[in-house]
């Protein structure tokens, strides 16, 4: 009889400090805060009694329908929401205060030439004086461990405000609130304190549920209303799924603003798969270095979550790591496979590549590629691009299986007159050989 043991995939990684509860914060220390720490945090023992801002969302407008196209969505300069300058006036507090790791203002950045106009910062303060971390990537769905850091060790001073659904069907501010003890957990938004970008934030979900890294429908409902409600084509959401570059197991998003399209948004799609009742629509990536799918549409935003949520959760219960992009305010949703961190585990990326030390989440998949080292962002091209974000992406096996869960999921149909195209590498030039491509299909010019 042979015993069979399992082998676990590790990588090591230096983990991003997205609080400054989050450095040198011991098991002694976690434990002890979670018996009441007095210091105003976001736990159990200080939440309750604190009164933060709080922003009402009204959600009776998504009833409405979800196809009226935003003014500032539509390609037209952007009216700033309530929202959006709220976020931004908070933030620059917290930067004037100088709770922020560095000046993300000081970052280099560049759009590199060619077709897709990938963005290049140069970000060294991320991960100096770090020690690199071990983190399990063979499992995307983790039990929560409370003696690790989570969001409820968080100082009350990096938050700047509750983002919660209004209950009088109406969109509210409140500089100061009482928590309901008899309502729902608080979801809060919070700075991170190595920020990529301005105004780069974590939109955590009913914070004291203590939910692990993984999608829940509520959970996106909340992000897909955050996009919708700052109302403005440079603010995007992103996730990153446990496996596809999260460190903290905490259900959590994070958003910022980049005044420039991301290449994934300009990249060609086609439609594959569709509801008749529901009029959601899942398009697939074309001449894109990362095979993904693209949701949007729904006769209301509650359909375009339930399609997007049901399709994470099955491709969590097969344990495929992915990261998730919500664009266009709301109205488009990326979701992108990934295997990049499997693969280092297992000794088959470049040296050269990890070298880097870039971590391909959601914005370097995206297309804004945050380095770290002088040489890297000084060398950098659309190739070394196309080169990186090529080995994050699945084979076109395992994508095949992605689709047809995503398909399950969602209770879709697919459209008859898709076939599938053949790509062509890098190297010569990244050409798409289409056989047929139905009228759906957007090709990028």
């Amino acid at each position: 009889m042979v015993s069979v043991l399992e082998r676990k995939l590790t990588i090591k990684r230096v983990a991003t400090v997205v609080s400054n509860y989050q450095e040198n914060a011991s098991t002694d220390d976690l434990e002890s805060m979670a018996q009441g720490c007095g210091r105003n945090c976001l736990g159990s023992c200080c939440l309750p009694v604190s009164k933060l801002p709080l922003y009402a969302f009204n959600t009776d407008a998504e009833e409405q329908g979800h196809d009226k196209v935003d003014a500032s969505c539509d390609g037209k300069s952007p009216e700033k929401s309530y929202l959006n300058n709220l976020l931004l006036g908070q933030w620059e507090n917290r930067m004037t205060r100088g709770i922020f790791r560095y000046d993300v203002t000081s970052c280099e950045t560049k759009v590199i030439p060619g077709t897709y106009g990938f963005v290049a910062q140069l970000n060294e303060g991320r991960h100096l004086k770090k020690r690199p971390t071990e983190f399990r990537v063979d499992k995307v769905l983790q039990p929560f461990d409370k003696n690790k850091f989570n969001f409820t060790k968080v100082g009350q001073e990096e938050v700047l405000f509750r983002f919660e659904p209004s209950e009088d069907g109406k969109t509210s501010y409140f500089p100061c609130s009482q928590i309901d003890p008899e309502g729902n957990s608080a979801s809060v938004v919070a700075i991170n304190v190595s920020p990529i970008e301005y105004g780069h934030v974590l939109l955590i979900p009913r914070v004291l549920d203590c939910l692990p890294q993984k999608i829940v429908h509520d959970g996106l409902m909340l992000a897909l209303h955050f996009a919708k409600e700052a109302s403005n084509p440079f603010f995007r959401v992103g996730y990153n799924s446990l496996g596809a570059f999260a460190t903290i197991n905490h259900l959590h998003f994070q958003a910022y603003f980049l005044s420039a399209p991301f290449p994934i948004e300009k990249a060609p799609t086609c439609k594959i798969m569709s509801s008749k009742d529901t009029r959601v629509m899942v398009s697939k990536l074309l001449n894109y270095p990362v095979k993904g799918l693209v949701f949007e549409g729904g006769n209301k935003l509650r359909d375009l979550c339930d399609a997007v949520a049901s399709s994470c959760i099955l491709l969590e219960s097969n344990n495929v790591a992915f990261n998730l992009l919500i664009s266009d305010c709301g109205k488009r949703v990326f979701l992108l496979p990934q295997c990049y961190a499997e693969k280092q585990a297992r000794g088959e990326v470049e040296q050269e590549l990890l070298d880097t030390q870039v971590n391909p989440a959601v914005w370097e998949i995206s297309g804004h590629m945050v380095l770290k080292r002088r040489k890297d962002y000084d060398e950098a091209s659309e190739q070394y691009a196309w080169k990186l974000l090529s080995d994050v992406s699945l084979s076109d096996e395992r994508f095949q299986e992605v689709e047809k869960y995503v398909c399950e999921a969602a209770n879709l149909q697919e459209d008859e007159d898709f076939i599938s195209t053949e790509e062509t590498s890098y190297g010569s030039g990244t050409t798409q050989v289409s056989r047929h491509l139905p009228q759906d299909c957007l090709v990028l010019r």
